[in-house]
């Protein structure tokens, strides 16, 4: 069976300029796809339809993959055929007859505004940690910010005289607005706590433990949950709560989809869907529950 992948890879990596992560996840996909396929002995790309597609889904979750695998299989696949309907070699893409089904399973938890209020007045600002964990909440629902991204922040990847962040990877590159609240809040952290806590004059790093080493992912994570338990809210909250929020909310306000992609750094704007049904799902709840009709 002709994959066309080495032809897929250059599409990412040059047109589509994918961080080395999305790059990586997608190549995998499509590796594990492609075997299902010659597996069950079909030789033409060209030939594969939807059913081909909902069978592949439904033989990943035969096997126990998680929903946010799915996920993001379908994200590489709705790619994968996509830059083969652009490039010629197939006349319809397979992906149009194929539900959403994974996403419809998994809505990601969503923070309403009432509840992202409370959550970034939980540190007092009266001390150092309260100080630098208000500016590391601030910063994650300012920019929908991955955990990975903000643990290796550098101070040199913010401007806040113009109030932005710059994101960069030697493939990807983004620049996220901050809004005015949380360049206050990450100022005055900047000046007047950072200063405190790292000794190391060569440390680069925008967030750092309270003795001045590298924040890990883990100690990012226990934050959150601390601040999500003494708000006492009981949705599942991580790190990625905030991005997810951050994506809804935009949304949900009118953005356009397709800059919310380029603010996440999603190589597929089918990745970035999922937010559409969010905002979906909410209106149709809220449809159902005061419409004098719809009860």
């Amino acid at each position: 069976m002709k994959d066309y992948s080495v032809d897929f890879k250059l599409f990412l990596t040059q047109t589509k300029k994918c961080s080395e992560n999305t790059y990586q996840s997608y190549m995998r996909d499509l590796s594990k796809f492609v075997e299902h396929c010659k597996e069950h002995r079909i030789k033409d790309t060209a030939k594969l339809n939807s059913e081909h597609i909902v069978k592949y889904l439904e033989h990943l979750e035969a096997q126990g993959k998680s929903n946010a695998t799915e996920m993001r299989v379908l994200a590489t696949l709705r790619c994968y055929f996509g830059f083969l309907l652009r490039s010629g070699i197939i006349r319809s893409n397979p992906m149009n007859g194929v539900k959403n089904v994974a996403s419809q399973k998994h809505i990601p938890e969503i923070l309403t505004d009432k509840e992202v209020l409370l959550l970034l007045s939980q540190p007092s600002g009266s001390d150092f940690k309260s100080c630098r964990d208000k500016a590391i909440l601030e910063l994650m629902y300012a920019t929908g910010i991955k955990v990975s991204e903000l643990v290796d922040l550098k101070l040199s990847d913010l401007n806040l005289t113009i109030g932005i962040l710059h994101l960069h990877s030697d493939k990807h590159e983004r620049i996220i607005p901050i809004y005015p609240e949380a360049v206050r809040v990450i100022s005055h952290y900047i000046n007047n706590v950072r200063p405190a806590v790292v000794f190391n004059i060569n440390e680069d790093r925008l967030f750092t433990n309270m003795s001045g080493q590298p924040m890990s992912r883990q100690g990012l994570w226990k934050l959150v949950k601390g601040y999500a338990a003494q708000a006492n809210i009981s949705k599942d909250i991580t790190p990625h709560t905030f991005r997810h929020s951050f994506a809804a909310h935009l949304l949900e306000n009118g953005a356009q989809l397709n800059d919310i992609q380029k603010m996440l750094g999603h190589c597929d704007v089918s990745t970035t869907n999922i937010y559409a049904q969010v905002v979906k799902n909410k209106y149709a709840i809220a449809y159902k529950k005061y419409h004098p009709l719809a009860k």
